[in-house]
């Protein structure tokens, strides 16, 4: 839409799955920048006005609105199944003036000091090598040039691993809450409920790669004893069924030591991928996409390599993944969850973590200096009650 000549190289054929499937209300800003909303509203996706958290015994259970944070500016998101969204995306891509090759898979990159060469292969064998003055990563967790120049980093705490299918027959929440994310916390592993449809809602148990390793089960067996272990979870699931194939994955939290290089850039989860359980995930890839496009529309316009440009870019992606795996960091501990579920109203505390949720990116300090107070009372209710324990233990009776 700049007027710059694109080539998109994908190497599946959309529409295809894809997990990922709750965006945030910070979503939509970008979205209209691109001009897609028309399409997306068309699309008839399930309309997110809210994120509930429950412990997976029932006893403690919070629901945030997006609509009534001061903070927030954008009160709903997008629920997806991502082989249609990302399809949706993709040929807006297309009708915005890019040539989408799908089908094609890159093999080598390379560059000098005026240009970048991308070498990749077709489905039927050819091989074609790409000239331009810039490249953008964008290749998700496969992390071509991150993994080719040993840059990924895993998080030491969070080796994750996630099964999950689509089911139907889930009990959901009625009203305007029918579209909330749910996510239900249980001692060692949580899920999510996505509602695709009012029919469909994708479930995942994410848990350690670890623990997944030494119960010797096999993924479903593994997620149906996960599931009924919880009282949140089996009142949910008591007349589901699969409508799906259940797939696990892992690698779940890492990042590339470096998000740029000569004339290259690494966006979305090439540039970094972390636990999903406040959905930020393609919210981070398509800010970073924005963030990109705009280093590399400086970059033409000044003539130079990008350098500068590049340096600002990838102090704005870093600070954005480290603003919320800090929050995943301590979603895992009993004291954040302990104040997170049971909130106080004072100095607007709960508001700054629902403009946090929502993806609010560049809120300011009005935004930090709450963010750091609610780490420290984190701290300190680590070490003195400042509200109430809480018990991930079931209640008497339960399997």
């Amino acid at each position: 839409r700049a007027g710059k000549r694109v080539i998109v190289l994908e190497k599946e054929h959309f529409p295809r799955f894809h997990i990922g499937e709750s965006l945030l209300p910070y979503n939509q800003r970008l979205f209209r920048e691109m001009g897609v909303m028309p399409a997306l509203e068309a699309a008839g996706f399930t309309r997110k006005f809210g994120a509930q958290f429950h412990l997976g015994n029932s006893s403690k259970s919070l629901k945030l609105n997006f609509q009534t944070g001061c903070f927030t500016g954008e009160p709903m998101a997008f629920q997806v199944e991502r082989a249609k969204f990302d399809d949706l995306l993709l040929r807006h891509a297309q009708s915005c003036g890019a040539e989408v090759r799908q089908g094609w898979t890159v093999t080598k990159t390379s560059n000098d000091a005026k240009s970048v060469q991308v070498e990749a292969r077709g489905e039927n064998g050819e091989t074609e090598i790409f000239t331009g003055l810039f490249l953008i990563d964008a290749s998700g967790r496969a992390n071509f040039t991150g993994n080719r120049d040993g840059l990924r980093e895993i998080h030491p705490r969070l080796k994750k691993l996630a099964i999950f299918g689509h089911f139907e027959g889930v009990k959901l929440d009625e009203g305007a809450q029918a579209g909330d994310i749910l996510v239900v916390r249980l001692e060692d592993k949580w899920f999510w409920l996505i509602p695709l449809s009012p029919q469909k809602v994708s479930i995942g148990c994410v848990m350690d790669q670890t623990a997944f390793a030494q119960s010797g089960l096999a993924p479903a067996e593994m997620f149906t004893r996960a599931w009924q272990s919880s009282d949140e979870m089996r009142a949910r699931m008591r007349d589901s069924r699969l409508v799906s194939v259940m797939q696990a994955t892992t690698d779940f939290s890492y990042h590339n030591r470096r998000l740029t290089g000569p004339r290259l850039l690494r966006v979305g989860d090439a540039a970094g991928f972390m636990d999903p359980v406040f959905s930020a995930g393609v919210y981070l890839a398509m800010y970073s996409g924005k963030l990109a496009a705009k280093a590399i529309q400086e970059a033409i316009a000044s003539g130079s390599n990008g350098a500068r440009q590049f340096r600002a870019y990838e102090k704005r992606v870093f600070h954005a993944m480290k603003f919320y795996t800090k929050m995943v960091e301590a979603f895992y501990t009993k004291p954040f969850m302990e104040l997170f579920l049971q909130p106080r109203d004072k100095f607007k505390l709960p508001d700054a973590i629902v403009a946090i949720l929502a993806g609010e990116l560049e809120g300011g300090w009005k935004i930090e200096w709450r963010t750091r107070l609610f780490f420290w009372l984190v701290k300190m209710q680590s070490r003195w009650p400042l509200v109430p324990r809480i018990s991930f233990e079931q209640k008497a009776g339960a399997n």
